[in-house]
Formats: C-alpha cells, structure tokens, sequence
C-alpha cells in the first residue's frame, strides 16, 4: 500500500516541509472509544489540488473538522497555513476558506445582506466579484436564505468561500446538491483568480474530481490506502482479471475473488510483471473503478 509519504512535499527537507498549507503528523481521534483516525500522517504541498476520497464513514469529515479546530483530536500534530487549528490567528483565517457538507448559513438574512455581512471581516473581500458570481449563479440577492433550496444554499456557502479570495480551500462534499451544469462551473471557477490555490476536496462525485485533481487521497477506516501524485497513479495502478490468486508480492493492492476468477489491482512500480501469467494483460482504471476495487 502507497501512504502519504509518496507525496513529494512529505520527502522534501524540514525547511521545505514548513511551507506547507496542510500538516498532519500522528493524528488520533475516537468517538465513545470508536477510532475515527488511526496513526494519520499527510503532508499537501503549495498549489495541490487533492481529491480526499473514501467511502462513508471514512473519517473525511472528521479530518476537516479537525484541520479546522472544530474537532480536538486526541493525539497528533497539525499544523494549517503553519498554525494550529485549534487557536488560528485573524490573518491565517483570512486565508482559509471552507464549505461545509451542510450549508451553515444564517437563514433570517437575505442573500446580498448576508454575504456583504460576511466580506465585512475580510479586508481582501472582492465584492464585485462576489456580486458578478451571485448573478451568474442565479441567485437573488434579495430572497432570503431561509426560502432557498439545498442547492441555492450551496451556492452561497460557496460564494462565502471564495468572496475573499483564499490561499487554502477546504471542501466537504461542496457541490452535493448542484446539477452537473452548476457542478463544472464552479470547478472551473475555483481556479480563475487563483491558479495555485491549494484545495482539499472531499466528493463523491468522481468524475468530477477527476478533472482537476493533481493529487489522491483514499482512505479507508480513518487510514490512508494511497496518497500520491493522480498522474503517476494512473499510469502504475493497473487491474488485471485472473483465473487465479497472485502470490502475496509487493505492488499486490487487492485481490477480489469472483465466480469467473480474480480481479487484482497491482502496483506496476513493484509488482514483478513476470508473475502474470502468459497473455494476461493490464489494464488502466480511472477515479471510479480505482475507488470499486480498493474500497469495496
């Protein structure tokens, strides 16, 4: 298995490592005794854009609350912007950005009365923008957010995020609730006045991660199952069908038995490919197939 060493930031010296927007060092955390994130190390480097993949129940929330100071671990190290989440200083906030899975907005505000509220704490708040996205978003400034849709509400939490123009973007299943028209506009708005923003995402939508991730992160069971760059994997992760197991080699990742034979994902930088039988061929996956194999 892969782990967020393979990060190229996560190799890098101590002097580099300090520049990096995400930091996360033996991270512990349990729920009523249920571990929740297990021994949980990762490293994201400037300018990435990392897919935070995993199944419900991953611990993908729970490491955003916790790289936010909403959740105190029980042990491990974090460091966000080269903070503490826990106690962040005004300036580090004003370049962060979040969007929680469930919109937490205040629902008695209208739409344009709430976002001017919120840009009244960022001196970097781009109101122009904000107003153009509102309207190219079909958003009335003037309803309020209590008659809005999950979807509509979205969008504004959304709008909330990016109004002052942040250095770091923390995603929780940001674009559920939007339609795929909606769902690629914002993708692409994301970088536009941006292009090295460093984004964390968390979606199940994976096609649409797909299109601008430069990096994975597949968890299972609050631990990572891969963290590397998505170029490399998908030219080193390949599936194989067989009529029978492997042996248990380095580069083996998973093996599903079926009643037709094997399914293997192998990993071709260690994965002897002489151990594949005479004419059985390799093929390559994308996000959602990798995340089939891996996570079922």
């Amino acid at each position: 298995m892969l782990d967020s060493s393979d990060f190229p930031a996560a190799n890098a010296a101590s002097d580099a490592l300090a520049a990096d927007p995400i930091q996360v060092s033996g991270l512990n955390l349990s729920y009523k005794k249920v571990p929740v994130l297990r021994d949980f190390r990762l490293s994201v480097p400037p300018g990435a854009v990392v897919g935070l993949v995993g199944a419900n129940g991953a611990g993908k929330t729970s490491l955003m609350r916790c790289l936010l100071g909403l959740t105190l671990p029980q042990s491990g190290q974090i460091r966000v912007l080269g903070e503490d989440p826990a106690a962040l200083s005004d300036s580090a906030r004003a370049r962060l950005g979040y969007v929680a899975q469930t919109p937490e907005l205040i629902e008695w505000m209208k739409v344009g009365q709430y976002l001017d509220y919120i840009g009244a704490f960022y001196p970097s708040w781009d109101t122009r923008r904000v107003q153009q996205l509102t309207q190219a978003w079909d958003l009335s400034p003037k309803q309020k957010i209590v008659e809005l849709s999950l979807g509509q509400k979205q969008k504004v939490a959304l709008l909330q995020a990016l109004g002052h123009d942040p250095e770091l973007l923390l995603l929780d299943e940001p674009v559920a609730s939007l339609d795929p028209l909606m769902r690629r506009d914002f993708m692409r708005t994301l970088f536009e006045h941006a292009p090295q923003r460093t984004v964390l995402i968390s979606s199940h939508l994976l096609s649409d991660l797909e299109r601008i991730i430069t990096h994975l992160v597949l968890m299972k069971d609050g631990r990572i199952l891969l963290a590397d760059e998505w170029d490399v994997l998908v030219e080193v992760l390949q599936r194989v069908q067989l009529r029978s197991r492997l042996p248990d080699e380095p580069g083996v990742l998973v093996q599903h038995e079926h009643a037709d034979g094997v399914t293997a994902v192998i990993d071709t930088r260690l994965f002897d490919r002489s151990l594949l039988p005479h004419g059985v061929q390799a093929s390559g996956m994308n996000l959602d197939g990798l995340f089939v194999e891996l996570v079922s």
